[in-house]
């Protein structure tokens, strides 16, 4: 039998729930975002939630318990976070030279409606995938982001235009974050059931060889054809 060339990692879980003070009747956002290293073959790179809001049980938290399902197959579990693109850290310019874990991030966008009834983002963030197999849970404080003036503050506000980004999966990249004025908003709470395959024969040693075999039901469906 050939030795594998590839690993494989499957994720499920549930983005679970959302602290946003001040605030209701929010919704959600995920997209997946991955190095050049990294190939999708099952589930779904991003989705949208329903609109969830807070109740007598529950009058701080918003819960949305939307399932996430995807698997990747990947040759190389190292990498720099930028993708590339970073002109600064030379492991960018020789992939051998990283030397620290870079795979795939999960981004989440919030959102819900302002005083005038608009659609309005209440919160970015991100989280990486983690890679050891069992059951996590991550805790992403969000943020949102800011006018650089009260008159543009004010503008904002009355037109419903608010700050944001135009593509969310800027948030799981370092390239012009230092520059974007921000402000922290809200937690998001997630969970992940983590499954790999082939990690330990190719090297990888991230937790023990019987739980990377360990079955996750539905969520390890895109494993069975590698």
């Amino acid at each position: 039998m050939a030795a594998p060339s590839v690993f494989l990692l499957a994720v499920t879980g549930e983005i679970e729930s959302g602290e946003f003070p001040g605030f209701d009747d929010l919704y959600c956002k995920f997209s997946f975002v991955y190095g050049q290293d990294w190939v999708p073959t099952a589930g779904l790179e991003e989705g949208i939630s329903q609109i969830t809001s807070k109740s007598s049980a529950s009058p701080t938290t918003l819960v949305w318990n939307f399932p996430i399902d995807i698997t990747f197959k990947s040759t190389n579990p190292f990498g720099c976070e930028c993708w590339g693109h970073c002109r600064v850290q030379p492991c960018c310019q020789s992939p051998s030279q990283c030397h620290f874990l870079a795979g795939p991030q999960i981004v989440v966008s919030v959102y819900g409606p302002d005083f005038f009834g608009h659609d309005v983002v209440r919160g970015y963030g991100a989280v990486h995938v983690p890679f050891v197999p069992g059951r996590h849970r991550r805790t992403i404080a969000m943020f949102v982001p800011e006018s650089t003036s009260k008159l543009q503050q004010f503008t904002s506000w009355f037109t419903g235009r608010r700050p944001e980004f135009t593509d969310p999966k800027v948030v799981a990249q370092g390239e012009g974050r230092e520059v974007t004025r921000v402000r922290s908003q809200g937690f998001v709470t997630i969970s992940f059931n983590v499954m790999t395959k082939d990690m330990h024969k190719l090297g990888y040693d991230v937790g023990p060889v019987a739980t990377q075999s360990s079955s996750l039901g539905p969520g390890s469906q895109g494993l069975h054809g590698f």
